[in-house]
């Protein structure tokens, strides 16, 4: 045999597996769930129920699982749910920033953050300083009062007493 006799063989033996792998592949291919348009082809004429039956249908091909199994289900004990449950206690992490922070807030931030969080109800309001009403001022002098009355009255009302 020649080698060319040979190397033609082995070419059709190759063109013959990837023939056969191709079948395979569209043999091993799974059957998708069929679209309603071509399930409308398989319902009945009638008119009632169509929609039922269409969902059916297409249901009926496609992937099955079964949806009751419990093969891969992990059964908890009651005392992981109940760990599970529990808040944590945040304590310690609590004492440790508290505990870290040893600086003091300043004069200002204090007072801020009194004025934040002070309410607006009443009784979280300090009392307002009451201002001082000034005396009323006349624009007349004691002398042109003086002066008015010896010219109404002739006399001062003082002089009377």
């Amino acid at each position: 045999m020649s080698a060319s006799l040979v190397r033609r063989g082995l070419e059709l033996l190759n063109d013959d597996i990837k023939d056969s792998s191709r079948v395979k592949k569209k043999k091993t291919k799974k059957k998708q769930t069929p679209s309603s348009a071509t399930v409308m082809d398989l319902v009945s004429t009638k008119r009632q129920g169509v929609t039922k039956q269409v969902k059916r249908l297409q249901g009926r091909l496609g992937p099955r699982k079964s949806k009751a199994t419990v093969k891969d289900k992990r059964i908890r004990s009651a005392v992981e749910d109940f760990r599970k449950n529990q808040p944590k206690s945040q304590l310690s992490a609590n004492l440790k920033y508290f505990l870290k922070t040893t600086g003091k807030a300043e004069a200002f931030d204090a007072k801020k953050i009194l004025r934040h969080s002070r309410g607006r109800q009443s009784r979280n309001r300090p009392d307002e300083p009451v201002k001082k009403s000034r005396e009323a001022q006349s624009v007349f002098t004691e002398e042109e009062f003086q002066r008015f009355q010896r010219e109404y009255f002739g006399r001062t009302v003082e002089e009377k007493k």
